[in-house]
């Protein structure tokens, strides 16, 4: 546990995020943190109601989730998916069979009327784990990807299509009417809240979501918190997703400093790793330069501790 005052809000899309988030609880305690998930990706397949980023996190909390794969969770068989392929059903989206009780139990829950944020609390609860995971919002909002062949849903352009589409821009329906989580909004307006942390998560398709429910980044703005982001873009390259092959389709560098711009004046500090180290000269938020890749728990929580330390020194 790290000597830190105060409380964070992670927010955060799926692998990369996780990662992250994993290291914030080996940090803080379970009142002092708050860990937000994208749900843009949602979407219905094969009669079931399917969150990969809050499973992405939640199966990483838990120590549940397949670390060479880098999604689902570990020991996973697929006997459901073959039976599905012989009988011609759709199995481009893989549904591993422990998997699939998941997606099962929040269908359930879902239409029995109860709101995903209370659905995910009993699942969190019932894998053992004590911090706080929550959906950035409990209505539907889709994440749209505009391609070279039409518009399609991020599953569609992420899994199906396996990225291969040039993107030209994103949209999120649905977003103007969604309310963010109430917990979400009250974290932001909380006095003691003293550091957000942006995952090394798709800037576009991740975190964009988030931040744009209304009255988030307007109260992200007006908060007193510092705002730490980590770079997804290593030396040019996600280490994880379609993120610096969009920033070339979108005529971005794929760069940490292209990161920076992005978000521009949300952020008071931004981490980029060690092989980035000549590019901190050109970024105008405060930088920190250290190694971001987290390939077990000690890098996990050493990246966390890092971010943490950082947010303290710029508050």
């Amino acid at each position: 546990m790290m000597n830190f005052d105060g409380k964070v809000l992670a927010l955060t899309g799926g692998v990369g995020g996780a990662k992250l988030a994993r290291g914030l609880i080996e940090c803080l305690a379970t009142e002092q943190l708050l860990i937000v998930a994208n749900t843009g990706d949602d979407f219905s397949h094969l009669g079931l109601s399917i969150s990969p980023d809050l499973d992405s996190v939640m199966y990483a909390l838990a120590d549940l989730n397949d670390p060479e794969r880098g999604w689902g969770l570990a020991g996973e068989s697929w006997q459901a998916m073959d039976a599905l392929k012989q009988l011609g059903g759709a199995d481009w989206f893989r549904l591993g069979d422990r998997d699939l009780s998941t997606h099962l139990q929040r269908s359930v829950r879902l239409s029995e009327g109860a709101p995903l944020s209370q659905v995910t609390g009993e699942l969190c609860t019932a894998l053992g784990l004590r911090h706080a995971l929550v959906p950035m919002t409990d209505d539907r909002v889709s994440t749209m990807v505009s391609t070279a062949q039409g518009e399609l849903t991020f599953q569609e352009y992420f899994v199906r299509e396996q990225c291969v589409p040039a993107v030209s821009g994103f949209r999120f329906d649905g977003i103007e009417s969604a309310r963010p989580l109430p917990q979400l909004m009250e974290w932001l307006g909380a006095p003691d809240l003293s550091a957000v942390i942006i995952c090394p998560s798709n800037p576009f398709v991740s975190v964009d979501p988030i931040l744009s429910l209304p009255g988030v980044r307007e109260a992200l703005q007006s908060s007193s918190a510092a705002v730490v982001a980590v770079s997804p873009i290593v030396g040019g390259m996600a280490i994880k997703g379609p993120a610096a092959k969009m920033m070339q389709e979108l005529n971005m560098p794929a760069t940490a400093v292209a990161i920076a711009e992005w978000y521009g004046e949300l952020l008071d500090g931004l981490i980029i790793d060690s092989v980035d180290r000549e590019l901190a000269a050109s970024i105008t938020t405060a930088t920190r330069v250290l190694p971001t890749l987290m390939s077990d728990l000690g890098s996990k929580v050493q990246l966390a501790r890092e971010a943490l330390d950082f947010a303290r020194h710029l508050d």
